[in-house]
C-alpha cells in the first residue's frame, strides 16, 4: 500500500467485517410513478433475507484490505477532504469494491457481496412502502441542517439518524454500487423474486444520494449509473451478506 495519512493503528494482517443489519425476506413495491422513466414501471418484487451493513465502507476499513491485498490507494487516498477514517471510502472502482468484497469473504468464511438494485431499494426503503424517502415524503431541505451539511465531501458515517431497518446514510452521502448491470427499461421484464439485472451491459447500477449533487439525497426509487471502471469522488459502496 502506497503513503496513507489515515493515522490510527491497524493490524496489516486483521480485516474489518461490518456491523450488519439483518433485512427479512418480504414482497414490496419496486420503483416509482413520480420518479424518471426508468424508475417505472412500479412492480411487485419479493426479496429472501440478506445481510446489509449498517454502514458505507470507511477509510478506516478498507485500509486493511489495501494492506492485505497490497492494492493501489484509490485516487483521493490523501485529500483532507476524504481522508478521515470515518468518511466513506470514494473513488473506487466497481471492480476494486468487488475485490474488496472478494477478500473479506476469504479472509472471514462469509459470502460478502455487492447488494442487488433490488436488495438496495427493498433495505432503503425500511419496510415502509409507496414513499419517497426512507422517512417519508416531506424534502431533504427539511433535514436537520440539511443547508449546512456536505460542503467539501461526504459526512463520517452514522452522523444521522438511521431508517427503520437501522442503515445508516442509506440514500445520502455517497452513491452505492450495486452488483447489477444498468438497463434504463429493465423494469419491464425484470424477474418477481431476487432479480438481479440484465446479463450484460456498459455501466453498473449504483444507488443513493452524493454529497456533490444540488440535492444532497436521493429518492428510495433513484437509479443511477456509471462505468464500472470510473473512480468518482462521490462513489462508495456497502456490503451485502448472504444467509446461512
Amino acid at each position: 500500500m502506497r503513503g496513507s495519512r489515515i493515522a490510527s493503528p491497524i493490524a496489516k494482517e486483521s480485516s474489518k467485517e461490518p456491523t450488519s443489519v439483518l433485512i427479512p425476506a418480504d414482497w414490496f413495491h419496486m420503483g416509482s410513478e413520480a420518479g424518471q422513466e426508468n424508475e417505472r414501471p412500479v412492480h411487485r418484487v419479493w426479496i429472501d433475507t440478506f445481510y446489509l451493513a449498517a454502514c458505507q465502507v470507511t477509510n478506516a476499513e478498507y485500509v486493511h484490505f489495501l494492506y492485505a491485498a497490497g492494492s493501489k490507494v484509490p485516487p483521493l487516498w490523501d485529500d483532507p477532504n476524504f481522508n478521515h477514517p470515518e468518511q466513506p471510502v470514494v473513488a473506487v472502482s466497481w471492480f476494486e469494491a468487488v475485490r474488496y468484497c472478494e477478500w473479506l469473504s476469504a479472509a472471514t468464511g462469509r459470502k460478502y457481496r455487492l447488494p442487488t438494485e433490488a436488495e438496495w431499494e427493498r433495505a432503503a426503503r425500511g419496510g415502509v412502502e409507496d414513499k419517497l424517502f426512507p422517512w417519508g415524503d416531506d424534502s431533504p431541505e427539511s433535514l436537520p441542517n440539511y443547508s449546512q451539511r456536505w460542503k467539501t465531501g461526504p459526512e463520517p458515517v452514522a452522523r444521522s439518524a438511521p431508517n427503520s431497518f437501522g442503515l445508516y446514510d442509506i440514500c445520502q452521502n455517497v452513491h452505492e454500487w450495486c452488483s447489477d448491470w444498468y438497463q434504463p427499461d429493465y423494469y419491464a421484464g425484470s424477474a418477481e423474486r431476487n432479480p438481479r439485472g440484465p446479463e450484460s451491459g456498459e455501466r453498473r447500477a449504483s444507488r443513493g444520494g452524493s454529497w456533490r449533487h444540488h440535492i444532497k439525497v436521493t429518492r428510495c426509487a433513484a437509479r443511477s449509473s456509471i462505468p464500472p471502471q470510473f473512480q468518482y469522488a462521490d462513489y462508495g459502496f456497502r456490503l451485502a451478506c448472504d444467509c446461512g
